[in-house]
């Protein structure tokens, strides 16, 4: 007769050799989970470190991904490069507690072959529950005080005066970037993946507007060296002020994902002397020389892009082999700029980018190379999506 206040087995022995396979089947799906998932991680990792790519900054020579930010470059990154290891190491400890003490729970009171009845239970404990809800409660409140004051530093710049040295009007659109410099009298608008290139001066304050068109998308301006970021919102103007303290060129993108075109959203920062940002601006205030006129009797076509989605119109065209031609775009989306390029259509075989842009509402007229017989794809270098068939002798 079984004793008094034992309790029955909790499993049958045909029960037991059942569970036991299937922990040690869910032990090697775990470990395999786990061997692929690092992986994963390894291939993605060294994809990032060699990923040659058309962001100046990085490819083979640039930084890898890593557990602590990149080393910032500027005033107000300092602050979030300090600040990251605080909240960083807090984690830490946090996850070796958390998890140390659950595998040392697992392992302590495990089940053991012998075992027939369930350990004692204990149901609530005032002094475990004030020390699990006062400790975090305190690294909470410390890292909100700690993260406010980051946060103010960041958000202004450290200078004795709020006058910015430098107005930059950032305009992103799908899926390009426009970098006005107004009281320079000037406008750059990036074309192909490359994007345009801001130059700043170091060691003084630069105040960056962000606007968004308000037919646009959510952008976001993102350069990981300055560890900060801002969304470029439609019909709404986010501003910034950053203080760049070491000369160079760093990459930038677009960290909001916008439509098909968003991985080839990016810019370049050039951060330089005063004196050299000065001969920048007086470079770029230079007049573009003008397009020679086409010769006498070459041939002309017309197109009209419509839009981001409804692409060009006609969407395909016709001119002679080997001959000078002019294309005469009109931009009837009132607010988007667009061109018109060529894929392969230089010498080199790269594609042909016509310049300068149209405007929204304006028009612009392109010479492009002669071209041999064949079919080409013309597109707009600024929405890669609007594309068309070009005829070329035929």
């Amino acid at each position: 007769m079984p004793l008094v206040g034992l309790r029955q087995p909790l499993v049958r022995e045909g029960e037991r050799a059942h569970k036991t396979r299937s922990h040690r089947t869910a032990r090697w799906l775990s470990l395999a989970f786990l061997g692929i998932l690092a992986a994963i991680v390894a291939a993605c990792s060294g994809a990032a470190a060699n990923h040659p790519g058309f962001e100046p900054g990085y490819g083979p020579s640039g930084p890898g991904p890593g557990f602590f930010p990149l080393q910032p470059v500027s005033q107000q990154g300092q602050y979030i490069f300090d600040f990251y290891p605080v909240i960083f190491w807090i984690a830490v400890a946090v996850f070796i507690l958390v998890e140390g003490l659950l595998i040392w729970i697992v392992l302590r009171y495990r089940r053991r072959p012998t075992d027939t009845e369930l350990p004692n239970q204990t149901h609530g404990h005032g002094g475990l529950e004030i020390v699990w809800t006062l400790i975090p409660a305190i690294v909470v409140t410390a890292l909100f005080a700690f993260t406010v004051d980051t946060l103010g530093k960041v958000e202004t710049a450290n200078t004795s005066t709020d006058n910015p040295a430098l107005t930059i009007d950032v305009t992103g659109f799908q899926w390009q970037w426009t970098f006005e410099y107004k009281a320079q009298g000037i406008k750059l608008t990036g074309v192909g993946r490359e994007g345009p290139t801001m130059a700043l001066p170091v060691g003084e304050k630069v105040r960056i507007r962000l606007h968004g068109l308000d037919v646009d998308v959510i952008h976001s301006f993102y350069v990981p060296q300055f560890l900060y970021k801002k969304d470029v919102i439609p019909g709404r103007v986010n501003e910034f002020d950053v203080i760049v303290q070491q000369a160079g060129t760093y990459a930038g993108q677009c960290a909001e994902f916008c439509g098909l075109g968003h991985a080839d959203m990016h810019f370049t920062v050039v951060a330089m002397t005063r004196a050299d940002f000065d001969g920048w601006v007086a470079q770029q205030q230079q007049p573009e020389p003008s397009q020679e006129p086409p010769p006498s009797g070459a041939p002309s076509v017309s197109v009209t892009s419509v839009g981001i989605v409804e692409g060009f119109n006609p969407t395909e065209l016709s001119v002679a082999a080997d001959t000078p031609w002019s294309v005469s775009l009109t931009n009837s989306d009132p607010v988007v700029p667009h061109n018109f390029s060529i894929r392969g259509a230089n010498a080199d075989g790269t594609d042909w980018i016509g310049q300068p842009n149209a405007d929204g509402g304006g028009s612009a007229v392109y010479r492009p190379p002669p071209l041999a017989a064949g079919d080409y794809s013309f597109f707009c270098s600024l929405h890669t999506n609007m594309i068309g068939t070009l005829r070329v002798g035929q």
